[in-house]
């Protein structure tokens, strides 16, 4: 447990990938959309100052950890810690900045809710799709997303890791090869109705946490299987 420990004191010395960056683009994009929304305000109805431009610090946490493993996985090994220890380490981290970020998040969501969208009525934390019932519930709808977007980054640190750059071709082509098809397949076989229905029918919490919780679980296990091979 103590190397565990030792392995995420390590990743903090990169604080500002890991914690700065991603505040500080969060903190950017509200300014610039505060800034647009209160320009444009005669222009743009209230009900429609909405901006998806929440997504950029989900995209942050996917970069800091895809340079977590081409960065930090290398010096770690030459401190002699194991590839065991250096994941476990990892995830523990991404585990409590997800949760850590997800609870700003909501904590954000509040402040909006209670000043009218920072007074000229701007939808930026609290988009429609993400409102959930109890708080929560908002707060693991905030959170879960950072483990799958930080999950995927992970993962293609560690191919890049085990089969260097024509590994990250060949897993991004064959993932949208693998797409295409099944897009195919739907298509001729008729079925976008049912899988149309399959979305409606689910819950938001489904969408934003369930499933995206799948997705990290599973990437998790394929990034160990992998980089028990990977060489600095």
């Amino acid at each position: 447990m103590n190397r565990v420990l030792d392995v995420v004191r390590v990743q903090l010395v990169n604080w500002r990938g890991i914690f700065a960056w991603p505040l500080g683009i969060l903190a950017l994009t509200l300014v610039i959309n505060l800034v647009t929304f209160g320009v444009l305000s005669d222009d743009v109805p209230s009900n429609g100052r909405v901006t998806g431009s929440l997504v950029s610090i989900y995209i942050v946490m996917f970069v800091a950890h895809l340079q977590t493993i081409t960065q930090v996985f290398p010096f770690a090994l030459g401190l002699s810690v194991t590839r065991w220890a250096f994941y476990a380490g990892t995830t523990v981290l991404v585990v409590a900045q997800g949760l850590l970020f997800g609870l700003l998040l909501l904590l954000l969501e509040l402040v909006e809710r209670w000043t009218g969208g920072w007074g000229i009525g701007l939808r930026y934390i609290g988009l429609p799709f993400l409102v959930q019932d109890n708080l929560l519930l908002q707060w693991l709808a905030y959170a879960v997303p950072f483990l799958a977007f930080s999950a995927v980054g992970v993962c293609f640190g560690v191919v890049f890791k085990r089969w260097g750059q024509s590994g990250v071709y060949a897993v991004t082509i064959g993932a949208a090869l693998v797409l295409a098809g099944l897009v195919l397949l739907v298509s001729r076989l008729g079925w976008w109705p049912a899988v149309g229905r399959f979305f409606t029918d689910q819950s938001t919490f489904a969408l934003l946490a369930g499933y995206p919780l799948v997705i990290a679980v599973v990437l998790g296990a394929a990034g160990w299987l992998v980089i028990r091979r990977a060489t600095p």
